[in-house]
């Protein structure tokens, strides 16, 4: 089965409506914010936020996928999630959208463009080197995302990722109320099964 628009828009309008959010009252803005997710979702597999660069990298851009980890606080804090697909009733209804800055930190921006982040950047100490040598391009290396779980300390919710979602989808927590679980896996060979 092919993913159409109108399933695009069903899901979001369903997700708006559980959330008391609406979608962006102008047609032909809505339309292509629709056709962004929708050609994101046939690219990636997963539907990136219309807005914003997806890589392909499920781990790099887990806080990017529509509805993102960063609509919550941005329509709590501005009436309108940072592209602008979901917005509260009072903007809804005055049909004026506000200006969103970008909430999503710098280092995910930079490691979703390939650009080093500060711990990849070459030491700039010493900048007359003693043994001067060509200049070569290292090939580039997708960006390590060390994920680990997190638990909501009000619902027990837990995730595996990078870092804990700005709001828990399960009962609304803040980011603050998730706490990292700390585990260790340990693999034994049943008993009566060594081989002597």
């Amino acid at each position: 089965m092919s993913l159409t628009l109108e399933t695009v828009r069903k899901r979001a309008e369903a997700d708006a409506k559980t959330n008391g959010y609406y979608l962006i009252p102008q047609p032909e803005l809505l339309q292509m914010f629709l056709e962004g997710l929708k050609t994101n979702e046939e690219r990636f597999g997963y539907p990136v936020c219309p807005c914003r660069l997806g890589t392909g990298n499920l781990d790099i851009d887990r806080d990017i996928i529509c509805p993102c980890d960063y609509r919550d606080p941005d329509v709590a804090q501005y009436g309108a999630c940072y592209c602008r697909l979901y917005v509260n009733k009072p903007t809804y209804e005055s049909q004026n959208l506000p200006q969103v800055p970008e909430r999503r930190p710098k280092e995910k921006i930079d490691r979703a463009y390939g650009t080093p982040t500060p711990q990849q950047q070459p030491s700039t100490t010493n900048t007359t080197p003693t043994n001067p040598q060509p200049q070569t391009t290292a090939p580039k290396q997708s960006p390590e995302v060390k994920k680990r779980l997190w638990y909501c300390k009000q619902c027990g919710y837990v995730v595996y990722r990078e870092e804990p979602p700005y709001v828990c989808p399960i009962c609304r927590a803040k980011q603050e109320m998730f706490t990292k679980i700390d585990a260790t896996i340990e693999f034994r060979e049943p008993p009566g099964n060594s081989q002597a």
